[in-house]
C-alpha cells in the first residue's frame, strides 16, 4: 500500500496499561473482601465524599428546580432523541416461532435482564449526555430496574445537571458513587442488593479496566478506552473544518487518539498547520488535553487512492469515523469497522456526542473490529426454546443418537434410544452409525 505517516502517535492507549490493571485488581479484591466499608473509604479517599450514597427524591427534585427552564428543555429534546432512537432499535429485533421439521416447534424470546447498572462519569466535565444515553437505552429496552452511578462533583455530590439528566432518563435508584468501587458497587449489589446484569457507560482507564476485569461474572456495554476520533477526508474537505473536529474529540483527555486519513497532500498540511491554533484558542484545561492528546496520539496517513484510505481506516477500527469527502454512499458501502459513523461536514462527533439519537458509548482500541457500540440489545438476552411431538422423535431421536456415538457421547445417545424405545415399542431404529453397524 502506497501510505505515508506525515505524523505518527508517540504512544498508545495500552502504554500504561499494566499498572492500571494492578491498581484496579488490587482494588477489586479489597472490595471483595471488605464490601461497604471498602467502597466508604474509597469514595472519601478518591472523591471527597463521605454522604449518603443513594440520593433522596428530595435532592433529585431541588436539582430539577435549580436549573433554568432551557437547560432542561435542551435536555428533554436529547432524551427524545436518543428515546425514539432506541425503541425503533427494539423494534427492529422480534421474538419468532417456526416448525423446523413436522412436530419440532423451536422459538427465540427477547427478553431484558432484570437489573442494569449505568455509569454517569463526571470530573473536568458535567457528562449529562452520558446519565441519557445509558439509562434511556436500557429502559427502551425493558430493563426493569436501573442503578445509575455518578461520582460527586467536586465534593458536593452529584452535578444538579447530571442528576436532573438520570432522573430524566428513567434510573430508578442514583447513587453518588463513582470510578472502581462504583463498578464494584454495581457488580457486587452493595448497598441495594441488586447485582447489576449488565454495566454499560463510559468512564476513565480504571473505570474501563474494572468493567474488563469484571466481565463474564457481569455483563458489560463495551471495551471501552480513551475516546477516539478519525477523520477520512479528500480534497474538497474544508481544513479549518477538519482541524476543528479532531480537537474537539482531542479534548477528552491527554491520551485520546485523533487520526486523520486523507488522499490530499495539500489537506494534510492544511490540517496539520492548524491544529496547534484550533488548541492554542481554547480554555487552558482544555488546551492542554487537547494539546497533550494531539502530541502524543495525533497521527495523519496520507494515502494514494479512497479504496487505500478505507483499508487504513478499518485497520484502526475508530470509536469515531468521520467522512469528509466526495461520493459518501460509496464510504457508506466500503467501510467495515467503525463504532459510528458521522457521513459529511454536516455531521460532526459531537452531534451523535450530545443530541443527534444514535447511541455516544462506542468500541475503541479496535473493538470495533467485532463490535458496535451500546444498544438496547446488550440489555437483552436472546434466549431459544424448543418442544417437540412423539412422532418427531422418530427422526430427531435417531439422528441424534447416531451423532452421539459418531462423537464417542454414549450417555447422550441413549437418551435418544430410552424416548424411542418408550414412544415406539413395537418399532425398530437405527441407532448406531453406519460403520458401527456395518462391524455388528
Amino acid at each position: 500500500m502506497a501510505k505515508q505517516v506525515l505524523k505518527r502517535a508517540s504512544r498508545t492507549p495500552q502504554s500504561d496499561a499494566g499498572d492500571t490493571r494492578q491498581r484496579v485488581e488490587q482494588m477489586l479484591q479489597d472490595i471483595e473482601v471488605r464490601r461497604e466499608v471498602a467502597v466508604r473509604e474509597y469514595a472519601a479517599q478518591l472523591d471527597g465524599w463521605t454522604g449518603d450514597f443513594i440520593v433522596a427524591r428530595a435532592a433529585i427534585g431541588a436539582a430539577e428546580a435549580s436549573l433554568p427552564a432551557e437547560i432542561k428543555e435542551d435536555l428533554r429534546f436529547a432524551h427524545r432523541q436518543v428515546d425514539t432512537f432506541a425503541r425503533m432499535q427494539r423494534e427492529s429485533l422480534r421474538d419468532f416461532e417456526a416448525e423446523l421439521y413436522p412436530g419440532l416447534v423451536t422459538g427465540q424470546r427477547l427478553i431484558p435482564v432484570n437489573v442494569a447498572g449505568c455509569y454517569v462519569p463526571s470530573g473536568r466535565y458535567a457528562h449529562v449526555a452520558s446519565a441519557i444515553m445509558s439509562i434511556t437505552t436500557a429502559k427502551a429496552a425493558g430493563v426493569p430496574h436501573v442503578i445509575a452511578c455518578s461520582p460527586s462533583y467536586r465534593g458536593q455530590g452529584i452535578h444538579p445537571v447530571v442528576l436532573y439528566a438520570m432522573a430524566l432518563a428513567g434510573a430508578d435508584v442514583i447513587m453518588t458513587l463513582g470510578g472502581v468501587q462504583a463498578i464494584a458497587t454495581l457488580a457486587l449489589g452493595l448497598f441495594t442488593d441488586r447485582p447489576a446484569d449488565v454495566i454499560a457507560g463510559p468512564g476513565n482507564k480504571y473505570v474501563a479496566e474494572a468493567k474488563r476485569i469484571l466481565f463474564g461474572r457481569v455483563g458489560i456495554d463495551v471495551f471501552a478506552g480513551p475516546s477516539e476520533i478519525c477523520i477520512i477526508a479528500d480534497d474538497s474537505a474544508d481544513a479549518a473544518i477538519v482541524a476543528s473536529d479532531l480537537v474537539g474529540q482531542a479534548e477528552h483527555g491527554v491520551e485520546s487518539p485523533a487520526w486523520l486519513i486523507t488522499t490530499s497532500a495539500r489537506l494534510a498540511t492544511a490540517v496539520a498547520e492548524r491544529v496547534p491554533a484550533v488548541i492554542a484558542a481554547l480554555p487552558p484545561e482544555a488546551a492542554a488535553a487537547a494539546g497533550a492528546a494531539w502530541r502524543d496520539y495525533g497521527e495523519i496517513v496520507l494515502t494514494d487512492t479512497r479504496e487505500e484510505a478505507a483499508q487504513v481506516s478499518d485497520g484502526y477500527a475508530a470509536e469515531h469515523l468521520e467522512v469528509h469527502a466526495q461520493d459518501l454512499d460509496w464510504w457508506l458501502g466500503r467501510l467495515t469497522n467503525y463504532g459510528s459513523l458521522f457521513l459529511g461536514e454536516e455531521t460532526t462527533v459531537a452531534y451523535g456526542d450530545k443530541t443527534s439519537g444514535p447511541n455516544h458509548i462506542l468500541p475503541t482500541r479496535q473493538a470495533a473490529r467485532y463490535s458496535g457500540g451500546l444498544s438496547v440489545g446488550k440489555f437483552i438476552k436472546t434466549v431459544t426454546y424448543q418442544r417437540m411431538t412423539r412422532d418427531a422423535t422418530r427422526r430427531i431421536g435417531a439422528v441424534t443418537a447416531r451423532i452421539s456415538r459418531l462423537e464417542g457421547m454414549e450417555a447422550h445417545a441413549r437418551t435418544a434410544d430410552d424416548r424411542l424405545r418408550k414412544y415406539f415399542p413395537d418399532e425398530s431404529f437405527a441407532t448406531m452409525p453406519v460403520a458401527q453397524r456395518a462391524r455388528d
